[in-house]
Order: structure tokens, then C-alpha cells, then sequence
């Protein structure tokens, strides 16, 4: 029998899970991946509860762009004593889509003790796809800074981005609904 290197079986397990039909639409829909398995997020966390904790794993498989599952599973098995704010602004500047901003912020940054902090400084760049990943590390931080959060979500709005206003729109629905709740 055949052995494989940790990066092999994750890929097996990519293989032996993929989805043709999801694969199939989101090369229609353009997804800039050449290598897309359609492996859904609740099987991608099966994936990772089997997957040892490993920040060179994470880190090969962030940096392997070319396949959608392996930058989502990055997040999920990097190690959260190990993550550092530095790898953590290297990782926002090179995210690819809104899927993978999404679980990078609900999977590992949020639970960082400097996610306000990087998020306060991702807002502020002129690359849309980092100011989504601002707005949406900020959502997942709710409540806490609503005040700050709602004057970034107004003024980004502002800039009229259909990227960022994706997400702007239903944060500003959230903080509307806590600022009822007070």
C-alpha cells in the first residue's frame, strides 16, 4: 500500500469528498481556482477535526492558491497560539475570494486578541478585497465596538463597491437590530 506525505492525504481526502456538480457552477460563476474539488464546509471541518494542528501545514496549504479547498482549510488548522498578527496581515493581502475572507475571519481570526487591531488597519487599505475582510472580521467581532463598526460600515457604503457593500448591508442590518435591543 501506498503511503502518503500529509499534503497527499489531504488532497486524497479533497478527492474522495469532491462535489462535480458544486466544481462545475463555481467554475461557471468564475472562481480563480484552477483545481476546485466543490468539498462543502461542513465536510472541509471534517477534514480538519482529522488533521493534525500544524502552522507548515496551514501555511502549504494557504500558499497552494491554485486549489479552492486548500486555502480553505488553511484557517483550520493553523494553530492559534502559533498565528501572529504579521502572518496574519500576510494572509489578508493575499486572500483570493469572499469565501476564503469568510472563513479565514469565522475560523481563525476572530479569535485572535488583536482581530480589532487588525481589523482597524485592513479597513484602511485601498485593495476592496482586504476592506471586505476588515468589514467582515468586524462583523464577527459584533457587538463589541458597534459605534465604530457602524462608521466604518456608512463610510465605506459610501464608496460605492459592490464587494464590500455585501457585506456593509447586512452589518448595518446587525448593529441596527443590537442598537434596537438596547
Amino acid at each position: 500500500m501506498t503511503e502518503f506525505n500529509p499534503m497527499q492525504h489531504i488532497k486524497h481526502q479533497f478527492y474522495a469528498m469532491r462535489n462535480g456538480a458544486i466544481a462545475d457552477n463555481m467554475r461557471r460563476q468564475g472562481a480563480p481556482y484552477r483545481i476546485i474539488f466543490g468539498v462543502n464546509l461542513p465536510q472541509l471541518t471534517e477534514i480538519a477535526r482529522n488533521t493534525a494542528k500544524s502552522a507548515e501545514m496551514a501555511e502549504a496549504l494557504w500558499n497552494n492558491t491554485s486549489t479552492r479547498e486548500s486555502m480553505l482549510l488553511a484557517p483550520m488548522i493553523y494553530p492559534q497560539e502559533q498565528y501572529d498578527i504579521a502572518t496574519a496581515r500576510r494572509w489578508s493581502n493575499g486572500i483570493t475570494t469572499p469565501e476564503v475572507a469568510d472563513i479565514l475571519c469565522m475560523k481563525l481570526l476572530r479569535h485572535m486578541d488583536f482581530a480589532s487591531q487588525l481589523a482597524d488597519e485592513l479597513i484602511l487599505s485601498e485593495n476592496d478585497m482586504v476592506r471586505y475582510t476588515a468589514l467582515r472580521l468586524m462583523f464577527n467581532l459584533l457587538p463589541n465596538r458597534i459605534t465604530e463598526v457602524k462608521a466604518y460600515a456608512e463610510s465605506e457604503m459610501q464608496r460605492g463597491c459592490s464587494l464590500t457593500a455585501s457585506v456593509c448591508r447586512p452589518l448595518l442590518n446587525e448593529i441596527s437590530f443590537l442598537e434596537e435591543e438596547n
